[in-house]
C-alpha cells in the first residue's frame, strides 16, 4: 500500500462529506462506499454518525451487511463515530427492533446514553496517545457500558467510556469530523497504513 491509503466512508446515511474532508486532511484518499464492490476496493472504512438503526437497515437493503461483517472479521481497519460506534459493538443494551450490529469490538454500548438531541453538548476529551485533549462533539451520543479483555479504553468523559480500540477497530462516541481537529482521523490513517 502507498503512504496514501484508500479509506472508504460508509455513505448510506450520516455525515459522510465531513469524514471525507477530515480523511483527506489526514493524508488519505477518501471514497464513499455504497456497494459491495466499492467496499472491496478500500484499505480501511469509516462508519459515520447518523441513526444506527437506519444505517443497519440500509446496509441490509444495499447488500452490504454480510460483506461488512466479513471484511471487519478478516481485519479491515474500521473507525466508527457515534452511530458507527454502536454498529461496531458486539452487543447493544437497548437495541431498536430489527437493529443489527457489525461487531468487531468486544464492548456493550448504550444508545443515546448522553440524552436526546437537545441535550447534545461539547467537551474537551483526553484521548490516550494524543498530547492535547480533543474537542468532543456529543450528539445523541452512546457510551460504552463495558469492554471485554481484548478492548482498550482510550477515553472517558463523566465516568463513561467514550473511545475504544480493539486491534484494527477504533470507535468514538463523539464526532471529531465536525471540529477541524483531524488527529483522530490521522491516528486511524496510521492504523490503516500499519495494517497494509
Amino acid at each position: 500500500m502507498s503512504s496514501t491509503p484508500v479509506i472508504g466512508v460508509l455513505a448510506l446515511q450520516g455525515d459522510v462529506r465531513e469524514h471525507c474532508t477530515a480523511l483527506a486532511a489526514a493524508g488519505a484518499a477518501a471514497r464513499p462506499v455504497r456497494r459491495p464492490e466499492e467496499l472491496a476496493a478500500v484499505d480501511g472504512l469509516v462508519l459515520p454518525g447518523g441513526e444506527s438503526t437506519t444505517i443497519s437497515k440500509l446496509a441490509v437493503l444495499f447488500g452490504l451487511l454480510d460483506p461488512l461483517r466479513e471484511r471487519i472479521r478478516s481485519g479491515l481497519p474500521v473507525y466508527g463515530t457515534c452511530a458507527g460506534m454502536i454498529l461496531l459493538a458486539d452487543k447493544i443494551l437497548d437495541p431498536r427492533s430489527g437493529q443489527e450490529t457489525l461487531g468487531g469490538i468486544d464492548m456493550i454500548v448504550r444508545r443515546n446514553a448522553f440524552g436526546r438531541q437537545n441535550e447534545s453538548f461539547e467537551a474537551a476529551v483526553e484521548v490516550k496517545g494524543l498530547a492535547d485533549p480533543v474537542h468532543g462533539v456529543f450528539i445523541r451520543a452512546p457510551w460504552v457500558e463495558s469492554v471485554g479483555a481484548g478492548a482498550e479504553v482510550l477515553a472517558e468523559h463523566g465516568g463513561h467510556i467514550v473511545a475504544v480500540r480493539q486491534g484494527n477497530a477504533l470507535a468514538t462516541s463523539f464526532h471529531p469530523e465536525l471540529t477541524g481537529d483531524h488527529r483522530l482521523h490521522g491516528l486511524f490513517a496510521d492504523l490503516v497504513r500499519a495494517a497494509g
